[in-house]
């Protein structure tokens, strides 16, 4: 377990991942019911842009730094919001030097009747974790590899979740152990909404696992993609699946992926795309 977040925190990557989650949260807030959220690879929760680790990188100025720093259209701002509030909340002072991890943002969009559960096997990470939410009676931290939760934790009892799967890609399989995972935990709980994401670089088998999930004869999965610079090397952009996703979704990422696109695009082959690859294909103008 070599990979630390701290390192990529707030990048493109993060951006992109960040502002989909919001928007489910948000959305599942539409019922008063309570729900949970399943965070599998939780990390810290919370980043110190400020610090050595990310300043070694910088990531995040080509990431949540351009995009605070953004005129962003009228017709964008609602759907950016949640994220985006989040991120000001905290840091009151402007500027970003402090970055919400998942665990972080959805804790700060939750209601008093929600839940959230997180994961995390590395050590040092974990105790860190456990320190930012102890005494937090809506949050539960487990040191546990987020693999086995997709067993171990579906379903919740409040049968409505929204579960993030964020593995660091470090390990060799990660295409497939998603597949898998997801295979087994909607086997155990088909109505959550499911949220993976993925790395988007050559040689990535991004096709293969598309045509993978499609077989596992889910009705509804979508994919938004963005990559911000050609791949001839290194991570060009990413994706997140969407599992049983907000009808609203699909247009909704529509208006979003372009200004995102736009506003972190590295070189001219920036590029993103919704695709449909189970369900009924979302017509936009």
């Amino acid at each position: 377990m070599n990979y630390r977040h701290i390192y990529h925190a707030g990048n493109f990557a993060d951006v992109l991942k960040h502002a989909v989650f919001a928007r489910l949260i948000t959305y599942s807030q539409n019922k008063d019911a309570a729900f949970r959220i399943l965070d599998t690879h939780a990390g810290i929760g919370r980043y110190d842009l400020a610090g050595v680790e990310a300043q070694k990188t910088g990531e995040w100025q080509d990431g949540i730094g351009r995009l605070m720093a953004a005129d962003i259209p009228d017709e964008i701002v609602p759907l950016l919001a949640p994220y985006i509030d989040t991120v000001r909340a905290l840091n009151p002072e402007g500027g970003v030097t402090t970055y919400p991890g998942s665990p972080l943002l959805a804790r700060s969009l939750m209601r008093k009747q929600d839940r959230l559960s997180l994961m995390e096997l590395h050590e040092a990470d974990f105790e860190t974790l456990h320190a930012l939410f102890e005494g937090d009676h809506q949050v539960r931290a487990t040191k546990l590899d987020g693999w086995l939760t997709l067993a171990s934790h579906l379903p919740p009892k409040e049968r409505r979740a929204i579960i993030l799967v964020d593995p660091p890609f470090e390990k060799e399989g990660e295409f497939e152990r998603l597949v898998e995972g997801l295979a087994r935990a909607y086997r155990r709980f088909a109505t959550g909404t499911y949220c993976l994401w993925y790395p988007i670089k050559k040689g990535a088998p991004t096709d293969a696992f598309h045509a993978a999930l499609k077989g596992l004869g889910i009705p509804k999965i979508i994919a938004a993609e963005l990559s911000v610079r050609s791949g001839d090397e290194g991570l060009a952009g990413s994706g997140v699946i969407i599992v049983n996703p907000p009808y609203t979704l699909a247009a909704e990422l529509h208006k979003m992926l372009p200004f995102l696109k736009q506003t972190l695009a590295q070189d001219r082959a920036a590029s993103c795309r919704v695709v449909t690859i189970a369900g009924e294909t979302i017509e936009t103008d």
